[in-house]
């Protein structure tokens, strides 16, 4: 599974199709449509745009949230926040073979994960970040520690968990040292997508 997601921006279609184009220029291998207070007939024809160009560059398409369009498109699978569609109702809709990932916030959240089971775990938020409206209580660096050692300490293998929120390139080395597998980065990428290169060589 890649180490890094791209969380796609825009406040338009125009805007969030071009930052997925540059970010696939720049290498990225893992997208993740997300587009808020989007009207959902536009929001469609974003996903299917993302997935055609994912496709052209055998490049993973996951879908925020909404269950049906990700089946609709054959997106390569879903991001569930805690409050979306359960994991066991979008695995019936999405079959055994699509990636189903989820949002955690605190060690009861990750527990809750790991049993249902989804494929990876987006835990967070590491920062403030102003992409999401209802911000979870922000975690930092402590509150990663503290969720391994936790995991740890009940013998439990650590599954794939990615840091969300706020992520930058200079906090990938002390993730990775905590025991995080990957990142999901929205802001950065957007803003500078040549960063992605660098990003892939921390994540080594």
């Amino acid at each position: 599974m890649e180490k890094l997601q791209y969380i796609s921006q825009g406040f338009t279609i125009e805007d969030q199709e071009l930052n997925i184009r540059k970010a696939l220029d720049h290498g990225a291998q893992w997208i993740q449509v997300r587009w808020k207070n989007a009207q959902k007939q536009e929001f469609i024809k974003l996903c299917e745009i993302s997935k055609k160009l994912c496709s052209d560059n055998q490049t993973v398409c996951i879908i925020n949230d909404h269950v049906q369009i990700a089946k609709d498109i054959d997106a390569d699978g879903v991001h569930l926040g805690l409050k979306d569609t359960s994991i066991e109702t979008a695995r019936n809709i999405l079959g055994q073979n699509k990636i189903i990932g989820g949002t955690a916030n605190t060690i009861s959240d990750v527990l809750q994960r790991m049993n249902e089971p989804c494929d990876y775990i987006g835990l967070g938020p590491l920062r403030f970040t102003s992409t999401k409206e209802q911000l979870s209580p922000i975690l930092g660096f402590e509150g990663y520690q503290k969720i391994i050692e936790n995991l740890k300490e009940r013998s439990l293998e650590i599954p794939k968990i990615f840091a969300i929120g706020g992520v930058v390139l200079e906090d990938i080395e002390l993730l990775q040292q905590i025991g995080i597998y990957g990142a999901a980065v929205s802001g950065q990428i957007t803003h500078q997508p040549s960063l992605i290169n660098e990003f892939k060589k921390a994540m080594k």
